[in-house]
């Protein structure tokens, strides 16, 4: 007599293990530019007059523009997550699809953006400026280096919510466990507060 004995295995879930992770890792990505701006406080209070004309060149619309596409990609964010509880799967995904398109809207600014730049000769290690001078070359090297960073982040969110986004469609994310679209928004959330910050340094302080 042969006896079968099935042993279930429980999938274990944390998602308030979960959620603090993400919370510590925004800590850390806030610490991180937390130091670029203070570099950039003092570069800029050791040369005034060479950042002020430098921002000059700068396109606020553009910046404007961008600021407003984040916000409103923070919003359909939030509002996804709101979705997902209320187990709307078509909104959910509407929403999800926005941000994305969003977010590809800012990087088509950007790269625009960044090519103007790069036309005029101005990027680091030209020689156009480095003809402009030190504080004109500190300037756009922590333009470029700080606004680069947080286009790796936004590829990164896209890439992040384009996985939320195919777990809602096949329906292994679901309002029961949206612990990772909950995370994938608040990674999102840091993305656009970021953001919020580097307008005004680079774009409005002329």
């Amino acid at each position: 007599m042969s006896q079968t004995i099935t042993v279930a295995h429980d999938i274990h879930r944390d998602d308030e293990g979960s959620k603090i992770g993400m919370w510590l890792f925004i800590f850390t990505e806030l610490l991180l530019f937390a130091g670029l701006f203070i570099v950039y406080g003092v570069y800029r209070y050791l040369n005034p007059v060479a950042f002020h004309l430098a921002a000059e060149e700068l396109n606020v619309t553009v910046g404007t523009l961008n600021t407003v596409i984040l916000l409103c990609s923070s919003a359909t964010m939030a509002m996804a997550s709101t979705a997902i509880r209320m187990r709307k799967k078509a909104l959910t995904l509407t929403l999800l699809g926005i941000t994305l398109f969003i977010a590809f809207m800012f990087m088509v600014n950007k790269y625009f953006e960044w090519k103007g730049k790069f036309g005029h000769g101005i990027f680091p290690g030209s020689e156009d400026l480095l003809q402009l001078g030190h504080g004109d070359t500190l300037f756009f090297g922590l333009y470029f280096f700080m606004t680069g960073l947080h286009a790796l982040h936004i590829i990164i969110g896209f890439i992040l919510i384009t996985i939320v986004a195919v777990r809602v469609n096949n329906n292994s994310l679901t309002s029961e466990n949206p612990v990772l679209l909950d995370n994938s928004g608040l990674y999102w959330h840091l993305v656009d507060l970021i953001w919020i910050f580097l307008f005004p340094l680079f774009y409005l302080i002329a």
